[in-house]
């Protein structure tokens, strides 16, 4: 079994660390029929439209 045989320092921990930090929340747009905040290239949750197509049916 593979043991490492000197202690990993401080500064090579928080390197590796560091990528998973600089990941932003997604952008957000705007629905073109509802006019609500959406995420893009989804299916809108207010009124249910992709591309000008009503995808799930209103109840």
């Amino acid at each position: 079994m593979a043991v490492p045989k000197r202690k990993t320092s401080k500064a090579k921990t928080s390197s590796r660390k560091a990528a998973n930090m600089k990941k932003s929340a997604p952008g957000i747009s705007i629905c073109p029929q509802c006019h609500q905040p959406k995420l893009p290239h989804r299916v809108c949750p207010n009124c249910n439209y992709y591309d000008g197509k009503e995808i799930v049916a209103a109840e």
